[in-house]
């Protein structure tokens, strides 16, 4: 692991240098925890989008029976885009919100399509990588951890995906601040980690969010990195801790 070839931050704080600084510890007491994880393809980049786009605002497992009975009731996109929006929004009831992601599911693959001419957005995988994220978050309904989650896990392209556990630990931790949103964390995220470490940290801060710093009440007892950790040291420490999200 190098700490080489990380992104310049849109606005460098007079504490970045502390922020980075964190890194390396917390990514040696997370690794000893998770152990190595190397890149894998679960799915297509296009299955990759389209079951992100079911999986915004629900959780995983509404998000795969959606996925799911999209994919036995249709056999191919063209039969998606051909379906009666109606049916469409029934079939993927399961991922919440279906009158909004069953219309938006059709006109993005709609657009691919006419764009493209086909559904396949293996493109993005020549294309500089700020040029893929704005090519992506210019479809209707796809935001920033959206377009990295296609990039990260469908390409296996060194984006940062920042869901809520990522950004919930991201702040407790220190690396950026309590007041910065979801959307900016991801490039100030990418200025913090090495290309060649996000899949990994990415996913030890999402089962470190499941297993140990949970949103409500964070096991600070048991965790590994409260010496780096700046919930910590001005909540826990001082006796100050209280739950929060």
């Amino acid at each position: 692991m190098t700490q080489d070839n990380r992104a310049t931050p849109p606005d460098t704080s007079a504490d970045f240098a502390r922020q980075q600084a964190k890194y390396q510890p917390v990514y040696e007491a997370l690794h000893a925890i998770y152990g190595d994880l190397e890149w894998r393809q679960s799915q297509s980049p296009m299955d990759e989008l389209v079951s992100c786009i079911l999986s915004q605002n629900t959780n995983d497992n509404n998000r795969d029976r959606a996925f799911d009975a999209l994919q036995a009731r249709y056999a191919t996109w063209q039969a998606v885009v051909d379906a009666d929006t109606d049916e469409l929004i029934d079939t993927i009831r399961p991922a919440g919100l279906a009158n909004q992601k069953g219309p938006r599911i059709q006109r993005v693959l709609a657009r691919i399509h006419e764009e493209r001419g086909a559904y396949d957005i293996e493109f993005l995988r020549d294309m500089p990588q700020d040029e893929a994220i704005n090519w992506l978050t210019s479809l209707d309904g796809v935001g920033p951890k959206t377009a990295a989650i296609v990039l990260c896990f469908g390409f296996g392209l060194p984006a940062f995906p920042v869901d809520t556990h990522v950004h919930r630990l991201s702040k407790r931790i220190g690396f950026i601040e309590e007041n910065v949103n979801a959307e900016k964390a991801h490039t100030l995220m990418e200025a913090i980690v090495p290309p060649e470490d996000r899949y990994a940290f990415h996913i030890y801060l999402i089962r470190h969010g499941r297993q140990t710093c949970t949103a409500r009440k964070p096991a600070c007892e048991r965790c590994p990195i409260t010496a780096y950790c700046d919930y910590y040291r001005h909540n826990v420490a001082t006796g100050k801790a209280t739950e929060q999200s």
